[in-house]
């Protein structure tokens, strides 16, 4: 099966592992997890299913800001649920904010697409830029990513927060 295991990893991408592995198995194949990454969110012992993700989140020091790990279901809105059920609806640490803002730093691929002007290859890039410099701290970082301009970024800004 393959899976793909984002975010506070030492490779991030897609990993083949055998039927029936397990969440610690998916971070151990993508070369583990990074310092200052979330694993107390996960459940390492939970069993993955094919096309799953696991996002491995940023654990905050002393109440700073942090983004909570997850599993999410092929089946699922790409939205990250509670760890260990992967078909849990999103509570508040989930990518949809309120109003329907995207949270840029919770955001699957599919939500990303759904703002206007974003389609696959800038929502890819906007994951990219995710993975090399962590989390978004300010809606403006957007000029960062490839593709997204002062224009866009005021087309974006009411619909999207960090």
């Amino acid at each position: 099966m393959v899976v793909s295991v984002v975010g506070l990893v030492t490779r991030p991408g897609l990993v083949r592992l055998p039927s029936g592995a397990r969440v610690a198995e998916a971070i151990e194949r993508a070369g583990g997890a990074r310092k200052n990454a979330d694993l107390l969110s996960l459940n390492l012992a939970q069993v993955l299913r094919d096309g799953d993700q696991v996002l491995v989140g940023y654990a905050g020091r002393g109440g700073g800001i942090s983004m909570r790990s997850a599993v999410v279901g092929p089946g699922s809105s790409g939205t990250p649920s509670a760890a260990g059920d992967s078909t849990a609806s999103a509570d508040s640490s989930g990518s949809a904010g309120a109003a329907g803002t995207v949270n840029l730093n919770t955001a699957s691929q599919a939500e990303l697409e759904s703002l206007p002007g974003v389609g696959p290859v800038t929502a890819k890039s906007i994951l990219d830029w995710r993975q090399r410099n962590g989390r978004f701290t300010s809606v403006d970082q957007l000029t960062e990513v490839d593709g997204i301009g002062p224009a866009r970024l005021e087309k974006l800004r009411d619909k999207v927060i960090v």
